[in-house]
């Protein structure tokens, strides 16, 4: 008896040292990815010599574990006022199922496109077509319920990923539109036309929905002004030029990949241009609306919602771009210019002197 109570008091002894050598190697696990991601930041910060004029967004260690405190992650469901405009930092797939139904009402997603890609330690390989659509199809179906009744939805893509977007998204929703945007930003080809445009699918939730074509007019220059009556038909005549207000059309030539000497610029590969995000959370969503980033980067979609009067929820896996995010959404709070969109019309691209001339608050 006495044997027996012995080796059932080791086995107890022996199960309590393994739980605290577990909860430590748990806590030395989390310790370990973020000197990781210090070491990391050092020497990217190191190897690449920025220019004077740089104004890429960089991370040091105090703004690591600064805004590292301010990320979320979730282990139960939450309500949507615990989620509402926070980053959680966390693979979506461990998310997805927590989140609270019916309440997105733009829905904005940006995934690895069907391409093999680095970002930043996470790696993604290419798949087949139908291989990448079973991909989409994983995370987009655990989405719908999320989604309110008259939600819009905007997925991005290329020419290798298009045709899988399209196939998994018409399966759950009113494919509207592809949006193409031109990036100007590229390689030449030699054996091949060069690739310099993206897609965007545009897509409803519900034959109820938003869009606000008014918000989203852009700005052009008048090169051959045409008069009726001596009266510009359609244009307005000013000192500094003669523009016309457009309808916008699923073809934008008027964007910008961020760079270097743009304040919006951070490391992140695949980074969209805030000018971007405006147009789509302007057309279809109101102030206070709640815009839903599943793969949120170096947050440009949390961002643009800030600034444009929205609410926000991103997920995102890597704790460099969360950091990036927070910092962004920070300098947000003070800064509320989008570069490209201006006294409320958006403006064609290489027009920065004229706004200015037009309008002298800008910047």
């Amino acid at each position: 008896m006495k044997m027996r109570t012995g080796r059932k008091a080791g086995y107890i002894f022996l199960l309590i040292k393994l739980l605290k050598i577990s909860s430590q190697m748990f806590i030395l696990k989390e310790e370990k990815i973020i000197l990781r991601v210090k070491k990391m930041i050092k020497v990217m910060n190191s190897e690449k010599k920025r220019a004077p004029l740089n104004r890429t967004l960089l991370l040091n260690d105090s703004e690591l574990s600064r805004f590292g405190a301010k990320l979320i992650k979730l282990n139960k469901k939450v309500t949507l006022d615990e989620i509402i405009n926070k980053t959680i930092h966390q693979d979506l797939f461990e998310v997805l199922d927590y989140l609270p139904e019916n309440s997105i009402d733009l829905f904005f997603v940006d995934p690895p496109y069907n391409l093999s890609k680095d970002f930043n330690g996470h790696k993604f390989n290419k798949m087949t077509i139908d291989a990448y659509c079973d991909y989409i199809e994983t995370w987009l179906k655990k989405i719908v319920p999320l989604l309110k009744k008259d939600a819009s939805i905007y997925i991005c893509g290329d020419y290798h990923s298009s045709t899988s977007i399209h196939l998994a998204a018409s399966k759950y929703f009113d494919v509207l539109n592809r949006i193409t945007w031109q990036r100007e930003k590229g390689r030449g080809a030699k054996s091949n036309w060069k690739n310099s445009t993206e897609d965007i699918w545009f897509c409803t939730n519900s034959s109820n929905y938003k869009f606000y074509v008014e918000r989203v007019k852009e700005k052009r220059r008048v090169l051959a002004p045409y008069k009726i009556d001596g009266k510009p038909k359609d244009w307005e005549e000013t000192e500094n030029g003669n523009f016309r207000l457009t309808h916008p059309s699923n073809i934008w030539t008027d964007l910008t990949i961020p760079y270097w000497s743009m304040p919006e610029n951070t490391d992140h590969p695949t980074q969209k241009p805030e000018k971007l995000l405006a147009k789509i959370i302007l057309a279809s969503s109101d102030a206070g609306d709640i815009v839903f980033d599943p793969f949120l980067g170096s947050g440009t979609t949390s961002v643009a919602a800030k600034k444009l009067g929205r609410n926000f929820i991103g997920i995102e896996k890597n704790l460099k771009y969360c950091c990036l995010a927070e910092k962004r959404l920070e300098i947000a709070e003070r800064d509320k210019t989008i570069q490209g969109y201006e006294d409320g019309v958006f403006w064609e691209r290489n027009t920065l002197a004229l706004q200015k001339k037009i309008v002298p608050t800008i910047l």
